[in-house]
């Protein structure tokens, strides 16, 4: 086996990727202090066509050199919106019939592997602070919450993990 160059990927460039029909996934970060992590899940959301991210709260905004260093350029492709309040940003999403989850560990929450996608439903996935999580307030106003299964001894993932984890799964799912 020969590693591929990347001219070798065929990967779009930011008009195609623009032209693209998207995947009905919506990524909401709310509160995200580490500029790297939005820039993964930039990336991220560019690997598997997302339709949008909405970046709430602290959450930090493009043009960032930091934010670049891990989006690599995603910030470009992937549109994005900036509302301070998450809460806002739910309602005008569930006004819009999107179906909202938070990501997160509470009591009755779907784990992924259980979590069944509706093709004929376009999906919100919200993902909380580094230490706090989601808001609760964020959590009350959701349809549901998915829960990534862990087996270990800690108690999270990283939200650029966790995003990556639950977007591929559900992107695998809607195919």
């Amino acid at each position: 086996m020969r590693k591929l160059a990347n001219a070798e990927l065929d990967r779009k460039n930011i008009e195609e990727f623009k032209d693209a029909e998207k995947t009905p996934i919506i990524v909401v970060l709310d509160d995200i202090r580490s500029l790297h992590n939005i820039g993964s899940v930039f990336r991220t959301a560019d690997a598997f066509l997302i339709e949008k991210i909405y970046l709430c709260g602290i959450t930090a905004v493009p043009p960032n050199k930091e934010i670049h260093k891990t989006a690599l350029g995603a910030t470009e492709t992937v549109t994005w919106e900036y509302v301070k309040d998450v809460i806002e940003v739910i309602q005008k999403l569930k006004e819009d019939n999107i179906k909202v989850f938070s990501v997160e560990q509470t009591e009755n929450a779907t784990m992924l592997n259980d979590f069944q996608v509706n093709t004929n439903e376009k999906y919100a996935l919200i993902f909380g602070n580094e230490v706090k999580g989601v808001q609760q307030q964020a959590i009350n106003l959701s349809d549901g919450v998915i829960e990534i299964p862990q087996l270990g001894s800690k108690h999270s993932l990283n939200i650029s993990v966790s995003a990556g984890i639950v977007i591929w799964d559900l992107f695998q799912k809607m195919q």
